[in-house]
């Protein structure tokens, strides 16, 4: 059987939403940097002092950002699925990540809106950018960068002590993991975003930074696209020893069972088949860290 890491019944694949797809499919067109990514900054003279923003989120993990560095309450309207935490669920909605209503956003009078370049369409930030609107938009490509985002995000918030706090204590929980799996035996991994058709990631997806934290090696690292379409043969000939599949549900999508039909991969020989919430490691907020540390337990167990 299946290894979920705590326990629970296989769902149906279709709990995996087609918002997740297209989350995944969006990942695949951006252009990757080496650091932190910042679009347009607000010039100071146009933010509002004293934490008293107006800000509408277009992307689930901004939500969580903003409530982690203590301006939920300034949080005026937001997208589909943002629903951490549990008060972001009282949030107006102005639409999904790729598809905005623009009466609502200006009914709304925000003086703050915070996008994410990988998620929301360049046309889409434009467009509100031309609409009067002050922009922000943004995108992590490395687990230091979540914390520069709570940084930031504190600072544009009026927030600037809390953002700093919660920044200091991202890095010091993940030097932590740091330390701990440093010097583990390196073991290969694959990595399923998807199943129809086969999805996964390369070294320069966050993701990857979460199993080189945990001392494993994503076996398709050197692929060109940033989130790559593999065949079943590839994955065999890259022999992944643990095969870590991605869902919406706490329990394992049903489709973790399919690789029993795949016994030559050492993975599936030694029944090193897992799940991980996809929720904890496709969103940059400080959750990625709970991800981590699932990530890492999967690691050792399979050790």
């Amino acid at each position: 059987m299946y290894k979920p890491i705590n326990g629970g019944a296989a769902v149906n694949c279709s709990d995996i939403s087609v918002f997740a797809l297209a989350l995944i499919l969006a990942l695949a067109a951006i252009l990757v940097t080496p650091s932190y990514a910042q679009e347009r900054s607000i010039p100071s003279n146009e933010l509002q002092p004293n934490g008293m923003q107006r800000i509408i989120s277009l992307a689930p993990h901004i939500t969580e950002l903003l409530f982690t560095v203590g301006a939920g309450n300034q949080i005026v309207g937001t997208v589909s699925y943002s629903d951490y935490p549990i008060q972001a669920n009282e949030i107006p909605r102005i639409g999904s990540h790729n598809k905005f209503n623009y009466e609502a956003i200006l009914a709304l009078r925000s003086t703050l809106v915070i996008g994410w370049d990988s998620g929301n369409s360049e046309e889409s930030l434009n467009r509100l950018e031309h609409l009067g609107l002050n922009v922000y938009h943004f995108e992590s490509h490395s687990l230091e960068d979540v914390a520069t985002s709570l940084r930031v995000l504190g600072e544009l918030t009026g927030n600037a002590a809390r953002g700093e706090l919660q920044a200091s204590l991202f890095r010091q929980r993940l030097n932590r993991l740091k330390t701990r799996y440093s010097g583990e035996k390196p073991v290969s991994v694959y990595y399923q975003l998807w199943n129809e058709p086969q999805m996964t990631v390369n070294d320069k997806h966050l993701i990857s930074g979460v199993i080189r934290l945990c001392g494993g090696r994503n076996v398709f690292a050197d692929a060109v696209p940033l989130v790559p379409k593999v065949g079943i043969e590839s994955i065999i000939r890259r022999a992944p020893e643990i095969i870590i599949v991605a869902g919406m549900s706490e329990g394992p999508p049903v489709w973790l069972d399919d690789w029993r039909e795949w016994s030559s991969i050492p993975a599936v020989k030694d029944n090193n088949l897992y799940h991980v919430h996809s929720d904890l490691l496709h969103r940059h907020s400080p959750r990625i860290l709970d991800g981590a540390d699932r990530v890492c337990e999967i690691l050792s167990a399979a050790r």
